[in-house]
C-alpha cells in the first residue's frame, strides 16, 4: 500500500533514493523495483531485516528493474550518517508525527537532499486524525506514539522554512480512515472486536484485488477523508532560491 505517488517522483533505474524511517519497506522495495539505488533506513532492526530479506526475494524472483540495488542501514532521523547531497530523491512516510524535534529531522532531509532533488513527505492529515485523537487516548498516548497533529500549512511551513520549495499535494488513503475510527471506537488493542475486524478483511481485499470502482471510490474521497497528507517538495537547483521563489 504505497502513500506516495512514485510517478511524480520520476523514480528510474540508477536513482538514489532514502526511505528514511522505512519500516516494512513498502516504499523503498517500490524504488527498488523501479531500479533506484535504495537505501532503507530505521531504527527497528526487526523491520530492516524484513526488508533485506524481501529485497533478496524481489531480486531473484527478477522483480528489480536493471540498476536496482537495495541495502539498509540502522540510522537515527535526528543524525543522519550519509554525506550532504547524497540522495536524488528522500521519502519520509508517517514518520514525522512520531518525532518531537521534527524541525531537526527535516533540515536532515534538506542536508542529504542534492541540489534539484526531491521529497515525499506523508503525515496523519489533520481532520481524520483528529477524530482518531478524540476517539481514544491509547491511539497516540503511548510509547512512540503521535506526539502532534499537523495542520498542512503548519508542515508546509516547516518544510519550506528549512529551505525546500513546494512542488505539489496530495491525500491519500480515505478507506482506511473509517478502520481507525472504528478502531479508536471500540478500543485500539481490541483485535477481536467484530466491526473493525470485518472492515479489515474489506481493505485486505481490497488491497489484493484493487477492483476499479474502490479506487474509483478512493480518489473521490480523498480530498475529504484521506488518511494521509503527501506534499512533494524539492531542494532547489541554486543556492539563494527559496520557499518565495
Amino acid at each position: 500500500m504505497l502513500t506516495v505517488d512514485f510517478d511524480r517522483l520520476g523514480i528510474h533505474g540508477g536513482t538514489k533514493v532514502l526511505d528514511l524511517g522505512c519500516g516494512r519497506g513498502r516504499h523503498a522495495l517500490e524504488a527498488l523495483r523501479r531500479g533506484a539505488e535504495v537505501i532503507a533506513a530505521d531504527l527497528d532492526d526487526a523491520a530492516l531485516a524484513e526488508v533485506e530479506v524481501m529485497a533478496a526475494a524481489m531480486t531473484e524472483g527478477g522483480e528489480v528493474s536493471p540498476g536496482g540495488s537495495l541495502s539498509v542501514r540502522r540510522a537515527d532521523a535526528l543524525r543522519l550518517p550519509f554525506d550532504s547531497g547524497a540522495f536524488d530523491v528522500v521519502i519520509i512516510s508517517e514518520v514525522l508525527e512520531h518525532i518531537p524535534d521534527d524541525r531537526a529531522v527535516i533540515a536532515e532531509v534538506h542536508r542529504v537532499l542534492r541540489r534539484g532533488g526531491q521529497a515525499a513527505v506523508t503525515v496523519p492529515r489533520n481532520g481524520p486524525e483528529r477524530v482518531c485523537w478524540a476517539l481514544s487516548a491509547e491511539y497516540h498516548g503511548n510509547p512512540g506514539g503521535h506526539v502532534r497533529i499537523y495542520r498542512g500549512d503548519e508542515l508546509l511551513g516547516r518544510l519550506c522554512g528549512a529551505g525546500l520549495v513546494p512542488r505539489g499535494r496530495d491525500h491519500a488513503h480515505a478507506l482506511h480512515s473509517p478502520y481507525w475510527w472504528l478502531k479508536c471506537a471500540v478500543g485500539v488493542r481490541r483485535d477481536d472486536a467484530l466491526l473493525p475486524s470485518l472492515y479489515h478483511r474489506f481493505l485486505v481485499w481490497e488491497m489484493v484485488r484493487r477492483p476499479a470502482w474502490t479506487r474509483l471510490v478512493e480518489r473521490a474521497l480523498n480530498p475529504l477523508v484521506g488518511k494521509s497528507l503527501v506534499l512533494y517538495m524539492s531542494k532547489p537547483s541554486f543556492e539563494g532560491r527559496g520557499a518565495a521563489s
